[in-house]
């Protein structure tokens, strides 16, 4: 007498990430991985703004022209962003990397006191650009 199911369970043919719920940890963690590569990408232009703005009194004030477009303060704002989240989950990782914090609770709410000092850092940002 055969027992094996002659048909396996239907399985999902892809993976639904909008379905699928992340612990916090892991948001940040891929949050700091976006951020980073963001900052790697955008690196070569703020270095060749950085220069030109020490080009002259021209270059200079291009820069600051440049500056003067929404959409490039949009673009200043996903950087800083960027910066931001990269520098304070960094942190973040280097103290449980040290041993501390390393338990699921504190974990957790190391994450979302990261998220928190963000969205307060973010929101200062936000109202300086203004």
């Amino acid at each position: 007498m055969n027992t094996t199911n002659p048909r396996p369970p239907a399985r999902p043919k892809h993976l639904d990430l909008l379905r699928i719920r992340f612990p916090v940890g892991a948001v940040l963690s891929v949050g700091h991985r976006a951020s980073g590569l963001l900052l790697f990408l955008l690196m070569p232009v703020f270095i060749y703004l950085f220069a030109r703005s020490l080009d002259g009194r021209e270059g200079f004030d291009g820069v600051v022209a440049l500056f003067a477009s929404p959409l490039v303060r949009l673009v200043l704002f996903v950087a800083l962003w960027a910066l931001v989240h990269h520098l304070l989950a960094g942190l973040r990782f280097l103290v449980m990397d040290l041993g501390l914090g390393e338990t699921r609770p504190r974990a957790r709410q190391s994450a979302w006191l990261v998220f928190i000092l963000e969205g307060m850092i973010m929101l200062a940002i936000l109202v300086a650009l203004l």
